[in-house]
Protein backbone atom coordinates (compact mmCIF):
# COMPACT_ATOMS: atom_id res chain seq x y z
CA UNK A 1 0.00 0.00 0.00
CA UNK A 2 2.78 2.41 0.88
CA UNK A 3 4.38 1.94 -2.30
CA UNK A 4 1.31 2.51 -4.53
CA UNK A 5 0.31 5.26 -2.46
CA UNK A 6 4.21 7.05 -3.26
CA UNK A 7 3.93 6.01 -6.52
CA UNK A 8 0.05 7.89 -7.10
CA UNK A 9 1.02 10.79 -4.70
CA UNK A 10 4.34 11.58 -6.47
CA UNK A 11 3.09 11.05 -9.63
CA UNK A 12 0.19 13.77 -8.74
CA UNK A 13 2.11 16.17 -7.40
CA UNK A 14 4.94 16.34 -9.88
CA UNK A 15 1.63 17.19 -12.44
CA UNK A 16 0.29 19.75 -10.13
CA UNK A 17 3.07 21.58 -9.17
CA UNK A 18 4.89 21.15 -12.04
CA UNK A 19 4.05 25.48 -12.83
CA UNK A 20 6.14 25.90 -9.44
CA UNK A 21 8.65 23.95 -10.00
CA UNK A 22 9.15 25.83 -13.29
CA UNK A 23 9.29 29.05 -11.81
CA UNK A 24 11.77 27.68 -8.79
CA UNK A 25 14.02 26.33 -11.81
CA UNK A 26 13.99 29.61 -13.45
CA UNK A 27 15.00 31.06 -10.12
CA UNK A 28 17.88 29.13 -9.58
CA UNK A 29 19.13 29.56 -13.17
CA UNK A 30 19.28 33.32 -12.52
CA UNK A 31 20.65 33.08 -9.11
CA UNK A 32 23.11 30.55 -9.44
CA UNK A 33 23.83 29.65 -13.19
CA UNK A 34 23.59 26.38 -14.75
CA UNK A 35 22.90 23.76 -13.56
CA UNK A 36 20.10 24.42 -11.70
CA UNK A 37 19.49 20.61 -10.18
CA UNK A 38 22.07 19.53 -7.44
CA UNK A 39 22.54 15.79 -7.99
CA UNK A 40 24.30 13.14 -5.75
CA UNK A 41 24.74 9.66 -5.19
CA UNK A 42 23.22 8.53 -2.13
CA UNK A 43 22.34 5.25 -0.51
CA UNK A 44 18.82 4.26 -0.26
CA UNK A 45 17.26 0.69 0.87
CA UNK A 46 19.56 -1.40 2.24
CA UNK A 47 22.52 1.01 1.13
CA UNK A 48 21.80 0.55 -2.44
CA UNK A 49 23.13 3.79 -4.01
CA UNK A 50 21.18 6.20 -6.44
CA UNK A 51 21.19 9.81 -7.90
CA UNK A 52 19.03 12.01 -5.55
CA UNK A 53 18.30 15.29 -7.40
CA UNK A 54 17.46 18.86 -5.55
CA UNK A 55 17.63 22.21 -6.41
CA UNK A 56 20.51 24.06 -5.98
CA UNK A 57 20.97 26.20 -2.89
CA UNK A 58 24.51 26.89 -2.85
CA UNK A 59 26.98 29.08 -5.71
CA UNK A 60 30.51 27.46 -6.88
CA UNK A 61 32.49 29.98 -4.78
CA UNK A 62 35.67 29.22 -4.44
CA UNK A 63 39.10 30.41 -3.00
CA UNK A 64 42.17 31.80 -4.31
CA UNK A 65 43.56 27.91 -4.35
CA UNK A 66 40.36 27.08 -6.35
CA UNK A 67 38.53 24.90 -3.63
CA UNK A 68 35.36 25.25 -2.62
CA UNK A 69 34.23 27.90 0.17
CA UNK A 70 32.32 26.53 3.60
CA UNK A 71 29.20 26.19 3.09
CA UNK A 72 27.97 28.87 4.92
CA UNK A 73 29.97 31.10 2.69
CA UNK A 74 28.24 29.41 -0.48
CA UNK A 75 24.82 29.32 0.59
CA UNK A 76 23.39 32.83 -0.21
CA UNK A 77 19.41 34.59 1.13
CA UNK A 78 17.47 32.44 -2.10
CA UNK A 79 19.06 29.12 -1.04
CA UNK A 80 18.21 29.59 2.51
CA UNK A 81 14.65 30.72 1.06
CA UNK A 82 14.03 27.34 -0.95
CA UNK A 83 16.02 25.33 2.27
CA UNK A 84 13.47 26.91 4.87
CA UNK A 85 10.59 26.33 2.87
CA UNK A 86 12.24 22.64 1.72
CA UNK A 87 10.92 24.14 -1.76
CA UNK A 88 14.56 22.50 -2.85
CA UNK A 89 13.25 19.23 -2.10
CA UNK A 90 10.71 19.35 -4.81
CA UNK A 91 13.27 17.20 -7.35
CA UNK A 92 13.06 14.49 -5.31
CA UNK A 93 9.55 13.87 -6.10
CA UNK A 94 11.06 12.24 -9.02
CA UNK A 95 13.43 9.83 -6.75
CA UNK A 96 9.85 8.85 -5.33
CA UNK A 97 8.24 7.75 -8.82
CA UNK A 98 11.33 5.66 -9.76
CA UNK A 99 10.96 4.16 -6.27
CA UNK A 100 14.01 5.33 -4.97
CA UNK A 101 12.89 7.01 -2.36
CA UNK A 102 9.52 7.37 -0.17
CA UNK A 103 7.60 10.13 0.40
CA UNK A 104 8.36 8.83 4.23
CA UNK A 105 11.58 7.74 5.71
CA UNK A 106 14.69 8.41 7.22
CA UNK A 107 16.57 10.86 4.96
CA UNK A 108 19.39 9.54 2.63
CA UNK A 109 22.85 11.24 4.01
CA UNK A 110 26.32 10.46 2.40
CA UNK A 111 27.75 7.49 1.27
CA UNK A 112 30.81 8.41 2.88
CA UNK A 113 28.94 8.16 6.32
CA UNK A 114 27.87 4.52 5.64
CA UNK A 115 31.23 2.66 7.50
CA UNK A 116 31.10 5.45 10.27
CA UNK A 117 27.38 4.39 11.25
CA UNK A 118 26.77 1.76 14.53
CA UNK A 119 24.92 -1.68 13.55
CA UNK A 120 21.84 -0.40 15.47
CA UNK A 121 22.03 3.50 13.02
CA UNK A 122 22.51 1.49 10.22
CA UNK A 123 19.33 0.14 10.66
CA UNK A 124 17.98 3.40 8.78
CA UNK A 125 18.59 1.15 5.67
CA UNK A 126 16.30 -1.25 6.33
CA UNK A 127 13.56 0.73 4.43
CA UNK A 128 13.11 3.35 0.89
CA UNK A 129 14.82 7.00 2.46
CA UNK A 130 12.24 9.44 2.49
CA UNK A 131 11.78 13.09 1.45
CA UNK A 132 10.71 13.55 5.33
CA UNK A 133 10.96 11.69 7.90
CA UNK A 134 10.15 11.30 11.76
CA UNK A 135 13.17 12.96 12.64
CA UNK A 136 12.31 16.06 10.50
CA UNK A 137 8.78 16.23 12.53
CA UNK A 138 11.11 16.30 15.71
CA UNK A 139 13.25 18.62 15.07
CA UNK A 140 15.47 18.05 11.83
CA UNK A 141 18.36 19.93 11.42
CA UNK A 142 18.65 21.04 15.18
CA UNK A 143 19.00 17.61 16.59
CA UNK A 144 21.99 16.05 17.20
CA UNK A 145 23.56 12.79 15.29
CA UNK A 146 22.68 10.63 18.14
CA UNK A 147 18.79 11.73 18.39
CA UNK A 148 18.26 11.85 14.26
CA UNK A 149 19.49 8.39 14.06
CA UNK A 150 16.96 7.16 17.03
CA UNK A 151 14.40 8.72 15.44
CA UNK A 152 15.07 7.12 12.37
CA UNK A 153 15.48 3.03 13.69
CA UNK A 154 12.05 4.06 15.65
CA UNK A 155 10.66 5.02 12.24
CA UNK A 156 11.63 1.69 10.65
CA UNK A 157 10.43 -0.71 14.06
CA UNK A 158 7.09 1.59 14.55
CA UNK A 159 6.29 2.39 10.51
CA UNK A 160 3.21 2.55 9.16
CA UNK A 161 0.50 4.13 6.91
CA UNK A 162 -1.49 5.59 9.76
CA UNK A 163 2.45 7.24 10.96
CA UNK A 164 3.54 7.86 7.77
CA UNK A 165 0.03 10.51 6.89
CA UNK A 166 0.76 11.40 10.75
CA UNK A 167 4.61 12.61 9.58
CA UNK A 168 2.95 14.11 6.41
CA UNK A 169 0.57 16.25 8.15
CA UNK A 170 3.46 17.58 10.45
CA UNK A 171 5.61 18.34 7.53
CA UNK A 172 3.33 21.01 6.31
CA UNK A 173 2.77 22.41 9.74
CA UNK A 174 6.68 22.27 10.17
CA UNK A 175 7.56 23.86 6.32
CA UNK A 176 5.24 26.44 7.31
CA UNK A 177 6.59 27.37 10.68
CA UNK A 178 10.02 27.07 9.00
CA UNK A 179 11.57 25.17 12.27
CA UNK A 180 14.70 23.40 12.66
CA UNK A 181 15.79 24.11 9.43
CA UNK A 182 19.41 24.37 10.94
CA UNK A 183 21.34 23.64 14.41
CA UNK A 184 21.94 27.29 16.44
CA UNK A 185 24.58 29.31 14.36
CA UNK A 186 25.03 26.58 11.55
CA UNK A 187 24.41 27.28 8.02
CA UNK A 188 23.94 23.33 7.43
CA UNK A 189 24.07 20.47 9.41
CA UNK A 190 27.57 19.24 10.97
CA UNK A 191 29.11 16.64 9.18
CA UNK A 192 28.96 13.18 11.05
CA UNK A 193 32.17 11.50 12.16
CA UNK A 194 30.98 8.74 13.40
CA UNK A 195 29.16 6.97 16.06
CA UNK A 196 30.64 6.85 19.62
CA UNK A 197 33.27 4.90 19.87
CA UNK A 198 32.72 2.71 22.69
CA UNK A 199 28.57 1.81 21.02
CA UNK A 200 30.85 0.65 17.82
CA UNK A 201 33.55 -1.59 19.52
CA UNK A 202 30.12 -3.34 21.16
CA UNK A 203 28.91 -3.89 17.79
CA UNK A 204 32.20 -5.41 16.68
Amino acid sequence: MKRIFDIVASGTALVVLLPMLVVVALLVRWHFGSPVFFAQVRPGMNARPFRMFKFRTMTDARNSDGQLLPDADRLSSFGRLLRSTSLDELPELWNVLKGEMSLVGPRPLLLEYLPLYSSEQARRHDVRPGITGWAQVNGRNALSWDEKFALDVWYVDNRSFALDLRIMILTISRVLRRSGVSAHGEATMPRFTGAKTEARKQDR
